[in-house]
């Protein structure tokens, strides 16, 4: 689909991957990009139309999506990360619902409340940013890992109902990426510049996924290899 003259809602932009998807429209050629965050104030790039929203408040989502009827691209990239958070550990719930609540709820809620703006504006497109951890779990990633595979199922389960309304439903998967999030567990990472840039070529061809560097090209290659990318030392 086009992007040039196109009205794009961006949750999380203010700062890290959001702010690159932010940027990375507006220098396609969008006419406006909504740059949602829980602190409008902290939105920085000057041509961006900051709007509050939390991924986990119903109400604050409902707001945004009647505030933003003018909306063709909808990029769901908020996310949390809580690393070292064993499954076996119950003391590991409440990171869980965390978790879930912003990579999941949050993801769903968002798709829920835009769909119907979409659909009004023509289809559009609804873009999810995933994971390769929504392939695999390393050692310090299982509930992190458990969000993004749910999160994965729910845009597989997207497409499917938001195809006869004509939406575009993308689902982008990375590895560590140059951010707060991805520096946090070390190791090489792309710079967030080049995977907004490797979906915004996505959203051009009208791709439903979209693999945005070498790391989940090379687990999603190995997914039939049997137990090759399940191993932990898999990025």
């Amino acid at each position: 689909m086009e992007i040039e003259g196109k009205t794009a809602f961006v949750t999380g932009g203010n700062r890290g991957l959001g702010h690159a998807y932010v940027r990375a429209l507006l220098e396609a050629g969008a006419k406006k990009v909504y740059a949602a965050a829980r602190d409008p104030s902290s939105v920085t790039l000057p041509r961006a139309t900051p709007i509050k929203l939390d991924v986990t408040s119903p109400s604050s989502i409902a707001a945004a999506a009647a505030q933003c009827a003018d909306v063709d691209i909808v990029i769901n990239n908020a996310g949390v990360l809580f690393a070292n958070t064993p499954l076996l550990d119950p003391n590991t719930d409440e990171a869980l619902t965390a978790l879930f609540n912003t990579n999941v709820w949050g993801l769903l809620n968002v798709s829920r409340a835009f769909a119907p703006v979409l659909k009004a504006n023509g289809g559009g497109a609804l873009v999810n940013m995933l994971s390769l951890l929504s392939w695999l779990s390393r050692p310090r990633t299982s509930s992190y890992s458990l969000s993004k595979a749910a999160a994965w199922a729910v845009t597989n389960g997207l497409r499917n109902e938001l195809r006869d309304q004509g939406t575009l439903v993308m689902g982008v998967h990375a590895g560590l990426i140059d951010t707060d999030m991805g520096r946090s567990l070390g190791g090489p990472s792309t710079s967030p510049d080049d995977i907004a840039k490797c979906v915004i070529e996505g959203i051009l061809r009208g791709d439903q996924e979209v693999l945005a560097d070498d790391a989940s090209r090379r687990v999603k290659s190995g997914l039939s290899l049997g137990d090759a990318p399940y191993l932990a030392d898999q990025r």
